[in-house]
């Protein structure tokens, strides 16, 4: 393939550039190599990132063994751990387009070959991806790993527990002490959060999509193997140089559902279809809601993972990791196995190079497929009259199939909250959240502290919580996210009173406002949307860019 860095690098006329490298300690030598990017998302913002420059190390010195000569750079991230449940859940989803657009302006400026791209918290793993398809250049994916998961009155325990141990505690069914010694030893070190929440979820996806290393998903941040893992990927960006094999020769159509399967075989986070969708854009691949549906159906729910079931990316690394989930679907002829992959090898020639140990003793952290945890997936897609754009369910570990109730409605997650840490939401009420999506929000804040306070009060499956926001990885219940159109453009949601009754059916992939259509266009006559919330700054400028969750609430125009 042209190199880009030489239009960057050679000749006379490029003097003054080769000055700026030497600056830094290059010499020639160096310079008449690839110039690979080594980009990470580390900082001390959240523990997902805070390891992720040692790993660009290891990544570097593996690039460096290849051949090539690489640069590292950063990106933002942001926790959304640390910014769940009040303002700064806003900046969330926005920083999934920052990531992307900063990876490909540094990329871009220095006219660099090839990229590594690690990261570790949720939107920093989608945005990478995004960033990869849009430059496509020759690139590799790689995961900073997940947290070890930590220890409470003899049981594994996550950030998920000390979210619904607040709603315990303001029930009464946990004292301050018991809340602050699973505060104290929940995260015990460096990572991404333990459970199949949207991180680990997106890692799992990226080997699906064919963008990772085989078996680099699992182990944990700070094992050796994750710095091995580093170290080969770096090396192995130059193998795809040589053969000018980029991005969007691997994020196929096919390779997509790849990706769907696996996010619906292991009840992966709700957030992993708005992600998707996001990175087919940048792919140039046509993906819909609808794709979503039909692969869902014919996936299996094999992995018994929490929030919907009891283990940890720890436990499935154990038994092999995702390979495992993988070798299982493309055995059971579901998996598109000729796709392309970073190994320069078809998905099936990887699964088909490695061997696998199936026997879990007691543990059955990935069921056999003739006897999965459901027939049919876990991430589904819901349409009606309160969401005729749709909307999105997880429902693993979710024992109903219907829930009807009346609506208790608020303008802000804020709102919710408040109402549900004073008790006032009880059995049989659906919590309608609005202006909180894309653009009304703006950025379509995650509800984690407001779903799991009220798993946290006994009520997960009797009351049900409707928006047009998202929710976390970690999220369970019967919760639906991601409504359209949302309330900010007129959307019926924006239409909902207090006392309207809902009905839930996801058996039947529907959600209905039963409210007759001539009084919705009463009301419809008389709405207005709210004022924005912010007019200057990142986030006006997101909200007057990002389009519908529909599409993966993306800044690029739909059209382009």
């Amino acid at each position: 393939m042209e190199l880009p860095s030489r239009k960057v690098l050679e000749g006379t006329a490029r003097a003054p550039h080769r000055a700026m490298y030497k600056a830094m300690g290059l010499t020639d030598e160096d310079l008449n190599r690839p110039m690979i990017g080594v980009s990470s998302t580390c900082n001390e913002a959240t523990p997902c990132n805070i390891h992720l420059g040692q790993l660009a190390q290891s990544a570097k010195r593996g690039v460096s063994d290849s051949g090539a000569t690489p640069r590292e750079f950063t990106a933002i991230a942001v926790s959304d751990g640390i910014a769940m449940g009040h303002e700064g859940m806003k900046a969330s989803l926005v920083s999934r387009e920052i990531i992307a657009d900063s990876i490909e302006v540094m990329m871009r400026a220095h006219g660099y070959d090839g990229l590594v791209g690690i990261s570790g918290c949720d939107k920093s793993l989608p945005g990478t991806l995004i960033a990869m398809a849009r430059l496509n250049l020759p690139s590799i994916f790689v995961y900073g790993g997940t947290i070890m998961p930590g220890e409470w009155n003899g049981k594994q325990v996550t950030v998920q527990d000390v979210y619904e141990a607040v709603g315990a505690y303001d029930s009464g069914k946990m004292t301050l002490q018991e809340l602050l010694s699973l505060e104290n030893v929940a995260c015990p070190a460096a990572g991404s959060c333990a459970g199949m929440y949207t991180a680990n979820t997106m890692a799992s996806v990226s080997e699906a999509i064919g963008m990772s290393l085989p078996g680099s998903a699992s182990p944990p941040a700070e094992s050796e193997r994750r710095h091995e893992i580093c170290y080969n990927t770096g090396k192995s960006v130059m193998s795809l140089i040589d053969a000018n094999i980029r991005p969007r020769d691997i994020m196929t159509y096919e390779a997509f559902e790849n990706a769907i399967m696996m996010a619906n075989a292991i009840g992966g986070s709700t957030n992993a279809v708005l992600h998707l969708l996001a990175i087919a854009k940048e792919a140039r691949v046509k993906l819909t809601l609808n794709d979503f549906e039909r692969i869902r159906k014919r996936t299996p729910h094999i992995a018994d993972m929490r929030p919907g079931g009891m283990y940890v990316m720890l436990d499935l690394d154990k038994i092999g990791g995702v390979p495992v989930i993988l070798n299982a679907l493309l055995k059971k002829g579901l998996l598109n196995g000729d796709v392309m992959t970073v190994t320069g090898k078809t998905m099936k020639q990887n699964i088909e190079s490695m061997t696998f140990d199936l026997s879990q003793g007691k543990e059955k952290v990935v069921r056999r497929l003739e006897e999965p945890i459901s027939s049919e997936g876990t991430l589904k897609i819901l349409r009606g009259s309160l969401a005729p754009g749709g909307a999105v369910v997880k429902v693993a570990g979710v024992k109903s199939k219907k829930f009807a109730g009346r609506a208790r409605v608020f303008n802000s997650e804020e709102e919710a909250f408040d109402a549900v840490s004073k008790r006032k939401i009880v059995e049989g009420d659906v919590v309608v959240i609005r202006y909180e999506g894309p653009k009304g929000g703006p950025g379509m804040r995650e509800m984690l502290s407001t779903t799991a306070a009220i798993v946290g009060q006994g009520l997960g499956e009797k009351v049900a919580m409707v928006t047009d926001g998202r929710f976390s990885g970690a999220t369970r219940g019967f919760m639906i996210g991601h409504v359209a159109p949302e309330a900010m453009v007129g959307g019926p949601i924006a239409l909902v009173k207090e006392g309207d009754q809902i009905v839930i059916d996801t058996a039947k992939s529907k959600i209905d406002l039963l409210v007759s259509k001539a009084e919705l266009a009463r009301r419809a006559k008389k709405w207005k949307p709210i004022k924005p919330r912010y007019t200057t700054g990142a986030l006006a400028k997101y909200a007057s860019l990002v389009q519908s969750a529909t599409v993966g609430a993306i800044t690029t125009p739909v059209g382009s």
